[in-house]
């Protein structure tokens, strides 16, 4: 039933008289209920309608315009009303809605996983170091611990590297990407220069040490992908601008690395480059065509060197060529064969007694799997597994672009010459001399791995973005959204 004229008219004085008590100074206005006051806080444009107000404006032209205009508001209060309740029991006239501050975002602290799984791996791979090694050493240098001594120093030097990799500001590395790959490129060319090592002219020289400057070109080419690929972002799947320039510059590393020659590390650089590109959103058809491209360039350098064929037949039949091309392998073989499941233990191997050459550098996981058995060996692709993880997560969780594809580049690194590593141990691909990372004997390869590993710890942070005021005011619209707590509820 409709009201009438005469009860219209005393509602209508009835309000302009409330009206004017709370005009009057000193008055005091009652307070809406607290749910309320909430969502006035959080949204001081949006109107509060009371009773009054919808029996004033029962028009349904104003409802839908209403409606219209601030639903997204509604179906906002709908969820906070529904996540956060204040307590009904707590005296509303004790309540008092505080605007709190946003919540600074801390920085990220290390990864102590990714950090525990390098430090497990250095820690086996030193101790399996001196127990490959010290027959060697004993014979040869007359100390038993020559070579655990040099790992030591290394690991050492290497350690700062990745105290300095996960302190410093990787953003530099934006404005040294030219001139990381000019030098690389350059220290490349250098070492042909050099007398050959063990047939291979890999290592310059340095007094009483050698430097391998293909780990320098491994730095420079993911800090040049990095950058690339962070600069052109969707320019990538085109092929002129996206595709081939990055890998002309793998193709130069490349070629001066087959020239030392240095299959491995090519192929590692090479895969590395269409990880990344992939990754990055080229197109498929575009890697699938440089790996076809390849494929005779392959052929060519398998067929047309004599000891390549050799060895490319020992990973066929081995047992034909168990005097030379395959004797390491078999070796290794013997050694993995002989650990069983929990190994001899510590120091009681017997194929590093002289039997396997070069134990302690490409074929360290044999020692591991005749000292430590089928576990050892289980535990190290565990903690390489590890390593991948974490890292890529440390990419996924980067802040810009360009830390994200330097923490994934590192981590394809990783992961693909551990496993071209255990695969060769392993016999499932043919010998590339390639080393286990942070488990294999070596210096500025291992220098420069463990700088590597800081950087990915420092991508891997989460620190503070400039320019943006550390404390926001929970009213911004674009950062309500992100925060979980906006009021505050103090009891007086």
């Amino acid at each position: 039933m409709g009201l009438s004229v005469v009860q219209r008219a005393a509602q209508w004085r009835q309000r302009l008289a409330e009206r004017a008590a709370r005009k009057r100074p000193g008055a005091r206005r009652t307070a809406p209920p607290p749910q309320q006051r909430v969502d006035q806080i959080l949204r001081p444009s949006a109107p509060m309608l009371d009773d009054r107000d919808t029996e004033r404006h029962s028009a349904p032209s104003f409802a839908a315009a209403h409606n219209a205009r601030f639903l997204w508001l509604e179906r906002l209060r709908n969820w906070r009303r529904s996540s956060q309740r204040i307590d009904a029991t707590l005296p509303t006239s004790n309540l008092s809605a505080v605007q709190a501050p946003a919540v600074d975002l801390p920085e990220r602290s290390l990864d102590l996983v990714l950090l525990g799984a390098v430090m497990a791996l250095l820690c086996i791979g030193t101790i399996e170091i001196h127990s490959a090694t010290a027959a060697e050493a004993l014979s040869k240098f007359h100390n038993s611990t020559h070579f655990l001594q040099r790992q030591l120093l290394f690991v050492g030097i290497g350690g700062a590297a990745m105290w300095f990799g996960s302190t410093m500001d990787y953003q530099r590395l934006r404005r040294l990407v030219y001139p990381l790959l000019l030098i690389g490129l350059l220290l490349l060319a250098a070492a042909l220069v050099f007398p050959a090592r063990n047939g291979a002219k890999r290592w310059i020289p340095m007094g009483p040490l050698t430097f391998q400057p293909v780990e320098i070109a491994k730095l420079a080419l993911i800090s040049y992908l990095a950058y690339s690929l962070a600069r052109k972002a969707d320019r990538v799947k085109t092929f002129t601008i996206g595709f081939v320039p990055h890998l002309v510059v793998c193709g130069m590393m490349m070629v001066l690395l087959l020239k030392q020659p240095d299959l491995g590390s090519s192929i590692v650089l090479g895969a590395t480059t269409l990880g990344m590109l992939f990754v990055a959103g080229a197109r498929i058809s575009y890697i699938v065509l440089a790996v076809l491209a390849s494929a005779p360039v392959a052929y060519y350098l398998v067929v047309g060197t004599p000891w390549r064929m050799q060895r490319f037949l020992a990973y066929f039949n081995p047992e034909a060529f168990a005097q030379k091309e395959a004797y390491q392998f078999l070796q290794a073989r013997l050694a993995l064969g002989s650990g069983g499941l929990t190994g001899h233990g510590l120091g009681g191997g017997h194929q590093t007694l002289g039997y396997m050459p070069e134990s302690h550098n490409d074929f360290i996981l044999a020692p591991i799997g005749e000292e430590l058995g089928f576990i050892g060996v289980a535990l190290v692709i565990s903690l390489f597994a590890i390593v991948v993880w974490r890292g890529v997560r440390a990419a996924l969780g980067a802040r810009d672009v360009f830390g994200g594809y330097m923490a994934l580049g590192i981590t394809m690194l990783f992961g693909v010459q551990a496993l071209f590593n255990v695969g060769v141990v392993l016999g499932i691909v043919p010998n590339k001399g390639i080393t286990l990372p942070l488990v294999s004997y070596g210096g500025s390869s291992l220098c420069v791995t463990m700088f590597l590993v800081g950087l990915v710890l420092n991508i891997g942070r989460r620190p503070e973005r400039r320019g943006v005021a550390k404390r926001q005011l929970v009213n911004n619209p674009s950062f309500a959204t992100r925060k979980k707590q906006r009021v505050q509820i103090v009891v007086a």
